[in-house]
């Protein structure tokens, strides 16, 4: 009975000291990318994250944040007119989160990502894309919204789109403040389902709101 009871000790000891292991990795890495800010940095951390899920195996948040990182490269690439890059990028984002999405299907957080990866393909060539990548984006970030309504990042991902399109297409700058402002009073309230789960999306919305007129 005595070796049983060691036996299950030392068993759950094994699990938590894993487990602590793998939140604490997670955790620098997750601020490392808060932290990044060129092309490389978002390569580099991307791919730590890729080695952590292929360890892990069975854990979809990894993936998730590699697909993260390599958006963000490719909002990076973007924002400095390298629009020929992107569908690299998006690439190896989609591939970061098909294995994501295979761990963990019907999760809005992964549907977000994919509106993303749609977007950056968007950018490309707008005018030829729209009605390709824009609407798939739109139905990726409609499933997202079925499946969490008060995700403050489908709200922040709708208010760019509407921030940034010609009011002749159905964009305004007026209505997109409007939804950044309601993103952040849904950042104040919504609660991650676990200390890893994503949290990014706040301080964009803070950008728009402190630079309106």
């Amino acid at each position: 009975m005595k070796k049983l009871v060691l036996i299950m000790l030392v068993v759950c000891s094994a699990s938590f000291f894993a487990q602590t292991t793998f939140e604490k990795v997670m955790t620098e890495k997750i601020a490392k990318l808060e932290q990044s800010k060129t092309a490389e940095d978002f390569t580099a951390v991307s791919n730590d994250f890729v080695r952590i899920g292929d360890k892990e195996k069975t854990l979809w948040l990894p993936y998730y944040y590699a697909a993260h990182a390599s958006i963000e490269k490719g909002r990076n690439l973007m924002r400095a007119g390298k629009l020929s890059e992107l569908d690299a990028v998006a690439a190896e984002a989609q591939t970061s989160l098909d294995k994501a999405y295979s761990l963990s299907k019907d999760n809005a957080e992964v549907l977000i990502l994919q509106k993303m990866i749609h977007g950056l393909k968007m950018m490309v060539d707008p005018q030829s894309r729209f009605m390709s990548e824009g609407l798939l984006g739109a139905d990726a970030l409609g499933k997202a919204e079925k499946l969490d309504s008060g995700n403050p990042r489908i709200t922040l991902l709708k208010a760019e789109d509407t921030y940034y399109t010609p009011e002749q297409f159905g964009g305004s700058k007026t209505k997109g403040l409007e939804l950044f402002q309601k993103s952040l009073d849904q950042f104040k309230v919504y609660q991650p389902k676990s200390a890893l789960d994503p949290t990014w999306g706040k301080g964009e919305a803070e950008y728009f709101l402190a630079s309106k007129p």
